[in-house]
């Protein structure tokens, strides 16, 4: 039986071919396919632990979840880049830069990594930090109100594909500073407003 973190390195030599965009004659297909492999060989073999093994029941169930997740990911991806180019084309377009703190309710290192990732992909945002105790990314945007929806939408599916304990639909913990703002208009309201 072959073992997965090869039949990975052959995924990605795959990837390797496609994406390089290589001209398909046999001779161009071997050599990107050479180099593809010595690239993804070490590479798989570094991260065979990083997703661990899925039944492949469970593998086949999650399949919608990737496909949606990639599709959303891909249309902000579009959204994004045409935002960011109309405002490198008009500078005068208002623009609201901020960091904004967002809570996740993935707990995993591979579901949050991957939040982070396709947040960092897409232009005019970027993952700046993450608070493992607040569990909760530090994202840097270009207009601070338009960063949360598209966030909340992976994380439905990261949900599901990566069998979090939490489901789609639970609630979002507030941010630490919306919660720690809150505490000081109650302690507050309690000592009459005096300090």
């Amino acid at each position: 039986m072959m073992r997965r973190w090869i039949s990975n390195a052959v995924a990605f030599t795959a990837l390797w071919i496609f994406v390089r965009g290589v001209e398909l004659t046999p001779v161009r297909l071997v050599e990107e396919g050479l180099i593809g492999l010595l690239v993804s060989l070490p590479l798989a073999y570094a991260v065979r632990n990083f997703y661990g093994r899925a039944p492949v029941a469970r593998s086949i169930r999650v399949l919608p979840s990737v496909g949606l997740y990639l599709l959303v990911f891909l249309r902000e991806l579009l959204v994004a880049n045409v935002a960011v180019a109309r405002t490198v084309v008009s500078p005068s377009l208002p623009i609201d830069p901020a960091v904004v703190e967002v809570p996740l309710r993935v707990e995993s290192d591979a579901a949050v990594t991957t939040i982070a990732n396709s947040i960092t992909l897409t232009p005019g945002t970027l993952t700046m930090d993450y608070d493992a105790d607040a569990n909760s990314l530090y994202v840097h945007s270009l207009d601070g109100d338009d960063i949360l929806d598209p966030i909340r939408t992976w994380e439905d599916y990261a949900l599901v594909i990566f069998n979090e304990p939490l489901k789609p639909g639970d609630p979002v913990p507030e941010p630490r500073d919306a919660a720690a703002d809150s505490d000081t208009t109650a302690a507050d309201s309690d000592d009459g407003g005096e300090r």
